[in-house]
């Protein structure tokens, strides 16, 4: 590692901690020439996402977009936007761990609506009504009885889970 003082190439690391919620490595280093102290991150590299639109344009994985997205569907529903953002850490995962490196925007809608529906169903109709383009009310209707039925089903699966256990 370079010293930002004098260059020099050579330096001890003094301390390591965990950074960015375990993302990162934090490190304290001193320069072996100059003794100046500095601070480096190490990160894990990671391969660029493309997103391909509904238009065919494509552009690269934007996180800050994500969960910009989630906050405006979020307001209000009480969500905390922590919460919020380990959604976004899910899902960034999620893609990161495909053997491809494009995705289409609504691979990526449809994942964060599996997310919402688990948390609030107000967000999730917010967010669906703008990432599927709602042209009406029958769209929201449609929405809110795949809605109603998804909620059904799972709380016909608990009561089996409950007798299992």
């Amino acid at each position: 590692m370079q010293c930002p003082s004098c260059q020099h190439t050579d330096s001890r690391v003094l301390e390591s901690r965990a950074a960015d919620g375990g993302r990162s490595v934090r490190r304290r280093r001193e320069c072996l020439n100059c003794e100046f102290r500095f601070t480096t991150y190490e990160r894990v590299e990671t391969v660029p996402i493309t997103v391909v639109k509904r238009n065919g344009h494509r552009e690269t994985f934007n996180r800050s977009k994500l969960l910009h997205g989630l906050l405006r569907a979020c307001e209000k529903t009480g969500l905390e936007p922590a919460r919020l953002e380990m959604v976004v850490d899910e899902i960034e995962v999620q893609l990161q761990q495909r053997s491809g490196r494009e995705v289409s925007s609504a691979e990526i809608g449809e994942l964060v609506l599996q997310q919402l529906g688990d948390m609030s169903e107000v967000a999730y109709v917010r967010f669906a009504s703008v990432y599927r383009q709602f042209q009406g009310i029958s769209d929201f209707v449609a929405t809110l009885e795949g809605l109603n039925r998804r909620s059904s089903s799972r709380s016909k699966a608990k009561p089996a889970l409950a007798a299992i256990g």
